[in-house]
């Protein structure tokens, strides 16, 4: 049952999927824009393309005729997989579902307008002044993020109006591929961010994880903990808004679904159609399989009968310096960071950095039922013995 495994971006949570593939047998031929990416360090072969390029994308896939494509990034030209599935190729989880997460626009038009989930209140832009006039229809304060992006890449919260102009160059700076367009959210006062870890298998069952809390600074992850502190009415609509969600998009693996929880209820924010980085938790071994293991066996077809989580636990980033960049950095602090009982580490091996670029992060655990604050000020001081210089 060996096949080939066309994995389209090598970051680190690619990375953690190939391992989990080739523990499984198979063979994996990882891409990205730029060489010694994490996921090339441990796949079988790889290709150095920029994804945006169609005719480079089509040569690689005639090249090495891969069974599976699955997609890590943003910035792939994704209407090509329509294409590759009626080649007979397996797209994860399909080519519908690449084409619309992977884009902003497509998704939250999808969940509010024709599945009427509930969202923030919303508008976009393709210049400043329409995002001046977006900005006025939505209210401050309100988020501003480009179409195409992940990570919090282009992201910024604007609370004045002299901070508009900013936010529209931010997200023109740091957003992927080749949108010039943003999103304006309303901000909404939640109480908690989740990501709800939902698994569609080619059997039709759906599974989901126990929910897992993260905080975000400049738009980006900064820890997460499993399990969140939700009731268990705000778990059951988030499980059926992820549901509706998934099956409508269609296919098989795991799909982190990301929520604001609040007073007023459950607000669909955002999804990614593959492992997700909050969900590196379950790294902590929360689990009976890692997320990374999750989407191997829910694209190859395998069993996963059940998710019981078995443990408390939590993750915390280990960042780069906040100015300049490093090349080929080094790590201090690992011994120091190694001596917590019930903890790893995990340094993705990037060979740049960039500020505040996540280089690694520490997990740890606890008995289930541990005080999540506990897990998470652990995590937060291991991490914190780390240091990229």
């Amino acid at each position: 049952m060996t096949k080939k495994i066309m994995l389209l971006g090598s970051g680190e949570l690619g990375k953690e999927f190939v391992i989990a593939a080739q523990r499984m047998g198979q063979h994996i031929v990882a891409v990205d824009s730029y060489d010694n990416a994490p996921a090339m360090q441990v796949a079988d072969e790889k290709e150095i393309i920029n994804m945006l390029d169609g005719e480079a994308l089509d040569r690689i896939v005639a090249a090495h005729k891969p069974d599976l494509i699955v997609p890590e990034i943003e910035a792939i030209r994704t209407e090509r997989f329509y294409d590759y599935e009626k080649q007979g190729i397996q797209v994860v989880p399909s080519a519908k579902a690449a084409n619309y997460t992977m884009n902003r626009k497509a998704i939250r038009d999808l969940a509010a307008k024709e599945l009427g989930i509930k969202t923030a209140n919303y508008a976009y832009a393709t210049n400043l002044e329409e995002m001046k006039d977006a900005v006025e229809k939505i209210g401050i304060p309100c988020v501003v993020k480009p179409i195409m992006s992940s990570s919090g890449k282009g992201q910024s919260v604007i609370k004045t109006e002299e901070d508009i102009k900013k936010a529209w160059e931010t997200a023109m700076g740091k957003g992927r591929g080749d949108q010039s367009e943003v999103i304006i959210e309303e901000f909404i006062k939640f109480d908690l961010e989740i990501t709800l870890l939902t698994v569609t298998q080619k059997n039709g069952t759906t599974l989901y994880c126990a929910p897992i809390g993260h905080r975000q600074e400049r738009g980006d992850y900064q820890e997460s903990w499993q399990p969140a502190n939700i009731k268990e009415e705000q778990l059951k609509e988030a499980q059926q808004i992820a549901d509706k969600v998934t099956r409508e998009l269609t296919g098989a693996g795991i799909w982190g679904v990301e929520f604001f929880i609040g007073e007023d209820g459950v607000y669909f924010s955002e999804l990614s159609p593959r492992p997700h980085d909050t969900g590196m938790v379950t790294l902590a071994n929360t689990q009976n399989f890692n997320q990374f293991e999750l989407h191997l066996r829910a694209v190859m077809g395998l069993g996963i009968p059940e998710i019981p989580l078995y443990r408390t636990g939590a993750s915390a980033v280990i960042l780069a310096p906040p100015k300049g960049e490093i090349k080929n950095p080094n790590y201090t602090g690992l011994k120091e960071a190694s001596s917590y009982p019930n903890s790893d580490l995990r340094i993705f091996g990037k060979p740049v950095t960039r500020p505040y670029r996540r280089m690694g992060v520490a997990v740890t655990y606890d008995k289930l039922g541990t005080n999540t604050n506990l897990v998470r000020a652990k995590a937060k001081e291991i991490a914190s013995k780390v240091k990229v210089t």
